[in-house]
């Protein structure tokens, strides 16, 4: 849907705000909102617009971009409108040019990243949900393994679920997370860095970020060392290796999960990601 398919009446609540409507040009990425447009206006620098219609996991993710925002210290984009209007939420972000982040070995974009990564961490997360009780649920190999028993073939699922159980509490902190960090939720113009999409925010602890970043870096092209021998470097907020083990092994049974149980684009991807990752981890912790 774009913005020509918003009803009548949500659209005038819009323009009420904007002024009018002169453009409007959809965005095709991403699966978070039923409406996604750049809107140009008559008064002033185009914006953009998401809409959810319905209450949802996706209204209440949009939701979490308009609490997320303002603690961002200006990493996100601003919100200009947000708005109930019937069944709909609709919010009109500031918008925000530029490209993804490539994370390729040898990027020019690295030290850009780590530089917005390290600025993440040192933002406070008051307010938001704390990870420590978001990730609280531990046993999702045992699920993932009632689920699709061909899953877990070759994997000691008590073990990981050991190490799983460790995580929650390694969280735990009272720092901002974005906990979606790839590629594409970095915009670059002219070497100033922007983070999109903030949707799954939290409060927890500086280290998780760079953790899921390492996870992108290996699909990008990395090898498990050099991801983390490059954010051990590179970045401000790391961490030690048996709490670095416990993320891996539990995002890879939750990732596991959802791939056999849902129906999110990417996920069976994600999910492999996830599981060669905490394979490598837990080979490492053993000493093998």
């Amino acid at each position: 849907m774009s913005w020509h398919h918003l009803p009548e009446h949500v659209r005038d609540v819009v323009r009420t705000h904007l002024g009018p409507v002169v453009a409007a040009h959809p965005v095709r990425a991403g699966q978070s909102a039923d409406v996604a447009s750049v809107l140009g206006t008559a008064a002033g620098p185009d914006v953009f617009l998401k809409a959810v219609r319905g209450v949802s996991k996706r209204m209440r993710w949009l939701r979490n971009e308009i609490t997320a925002a303002p603690l961002t210290g200006g990493l996100a984009p601003a919100v200009l409108v947000a708005e109930d209007v019937g069944e709909w939420l609709v919010v009109v972000f500031e918008h925000v040019p530029g490209r993804a982040a490539n994370l390729s070995p040898g990027s020019p974009d690295l030290p850009l990243v780590a530089e917005v990564v390290n600025r993440i961490g040192q933002r406070p997360g008051s307010g938001l949900k704390p990870l420590r009780v978001r990730w609280g649920v531990t046993d999702w190999w045992y699920r993932l393994a009632a689920e699709a028993p061909d899953a877990v073939v070759g994997w000691d699922t008590d073990e990981a679920v050991r190490w799983a159980s460790r995580f929650p509490g390694g969280a735990e902190g009272d720092r901002l997370a974005h906990t979606d960090l790839h590629g594409e939720q970095f915009l670059i113009e002219a070497s100033v860095v922007r983070v999109v999409d903030w949707g799954y925010p939290g409060c927890g602890a500086a280290w998780v970020d760079p953790a899921f970043l390492v996870l992108r870096l290996v699909e990008a092209g990395h090898t498990p060392h050099e991801a983390e021998t490059w954010a051990r470097t590179h970045l401000s907020h790391f961490v030690d290796d048996e709490r670095l083990t416990a993320f891996a092994t539990h995002i890879a049974g939750l990732w596991g999960y959802w791939a056999v149980t849902g129906d999110i684009s990417g996920a069976h991807g994600r999910a492999r990601l996830a599981r060669d990752y905490a394979s490598w981890r837990l080979a490492l912790t053993r000493g093998e």
